[in-house]
């Protein structure tokens, strides 16, 4: 990949990880407020106190680049970061 298909595969999967957290991440906030969730594409879910062990497990689980990792109910500070 060059950097303009990074840059815009790094768009999309950002777009894609808030409509994830919205349909599936959102409904955790009432009972999971302040820990981790990864979603993955297909709306399965793994929920921790920790971002790392949730992202390790999501790997492990999902895939590499097969899910979104949110803190629930704050905004989104976990993103794929572009190249600089």
């Amino acid at each position: 990949m060059n950097r303009e298909q990074v840059e815009k595969w790094l768009q999309v999967r950002g777009e894609q990880d808030d409509l994830l957290y919205e349909r599936f991440g959102r409904p955790l906030e009432r009972e999971h407020a302040g820990e981790f969730v990864a979603i993955a594409d297909d709306g399965r879910t793994i929920l921790g106190p920790d971002d790392l062990s949730v992202a390790l497990r999501a790997l492990d689980d999902f895939g590499s680049r097969n899910f979104a990792l949110r803190r629930v109910g704050a905004p989104a500070e976990i993103s794929w970061r572009a190249f600089r």
